[in-house]
């Protein structure tokens, strides 16, 4: 139970359970059993992936149930299943796309420790923008429905499969957990989700040499650069550590700032009703990346400039909520 309520970073008022990620690895673990029933050559494939997210899933989930588990502790374990990912199921960044070519790292000394920090990295941005009822569940399904769309235009039915089983499971978690919040995805479960995207992401880039390098980025930009740009704000700007939480990244600042469902009060259905009412904002603001990067897999330079883009609008945005110079076709407020 997550009984923490006064938290920087908690914007519920009573205990919840944080084991989401239990719920959502047993329905792939299943899914995926009935799956090598059907394909049998699918087993030794789809076990191998199953058993190194185990190992991120771990580093989570015990901290969900001691509270005890530092957060360098999680990336261990995250960049363990990396590299045993990279090894075991070729899922290796190798190459980088430009609009005119490409630059390969054939070299084991460049692709592992890009491949484990790039890997490990997405599972940890996944657990940053896990902080309001159904905001990291809904921009993960999207994103997996987009992978496996991709993967489909390019006969990669494997990565099909694995995708749709992945955002089926975190569809059946976000019936409970949206909006009102009766169970959290915990720690476990977002390791486990943005691990599961890492690899994919990975797998399907580098399985199919048509599909950018820059898609990945694209898809995955919005979790990236908020991690990105929490450590650079902690250590540069504030100058603390990056692993300390704080209460001013973007889903706060919005849940703060420009909704304004309740002034005053901080009481329970009030913290329900503006919780829900953030996440829709990250949602739409997470397609403006996984939109474009679905319809344009394939085209370098026009990935690269919506990636562009996507930092300079978040960066703007983020700018200006701080400022208190919030655009007022984005604040919610509510007449008396």
């Amino acid at each position: 139970m997550d009984t923490d309520v006064l938290g920087v970073q908690k914007f519920h008022s009573r205990a919840v359970p944080r084991i989401g990620g239990i719920g959502i690895i047993l329905a792939v673990i299943i899914t995926g059993c009935i799956s090598v029933l059907r394909v049998p050559a699918l087993g030794q494939w789809m076990g191998m992936m199953l058993i190194c997210s185990l190992v991120a899933f771990y580093g989570g989930i015990v901290e969900d149930f001691t509270q005890k588990v530092s957060p360098l502790r999680r990336l261990i374990c995250t960049m363990i299943a990396a590299a045993l990912g990279y090894y075991f199921l070729d899922a290796r960044i190798e190459r980088i796309d430009w609009p005119l070519e490409s630059t390969f790292f054939p070299y084991v000394w460049l692709s592992l420790p890009l491949t484990v920090f790039a890997v490990a990295g997405i599972a940890n941005a996944v657990n940053i923008i896990d902080g309001f009822n159904g905001l990291a569940s809904v921009v993960t399904i999207c994103m997996l429905l987009s992978l496996g769309y991709v993967a489909f235009q390019v006969n990669d039915t494997t990565i099909v499969i694995l995708a749709l089983m992945v955002a089926g499971a975190i569809a059946g978690f976000l019936i409970w957990n949206y909006p009102g919040g009766l169970i959290f995805l915990g720690d476990g479960g977002a390791y486990f989700i943005g691990f599961m995207l890492g690899e994919l992401a990975v797998l399907l880039v580098m399985r199919n040499p048509q599909v950018s390098t820059w898609y990945a980025a694209l898809l995955l930009i919005y979790p990236v650069f908020e991690t990105l740009f929490s450590i650079y704000r902690r250590f540069f700007i504030r100058g603390t550590s990056p692993g300390l939480p704080d209460g001013i990244h973007l889903h706060s600042l919005i849940f703060r700032r420009l909704v304004r469902w309740a002034v005053g009060p901080r009481d329970a259905r009030a913290l329900m009703r503006r919780n829900a009412m953030t996440s829709p904002y990250l949602w739409l603001f997470s397609l403006m990346a996984v939109i474009p990067a679905t319809l344009l897999w394939h085209n370098s330079g026009m990935l690269m400039l919506f990636c562009f883009l996507f930092i300079v609008s978040y960066v703007w945005l983020y700018a200006r909520i701080v400022r208190f110079k919030t655009p007022r076709w984005l604040v919610w407020t509510k007449k008396e």
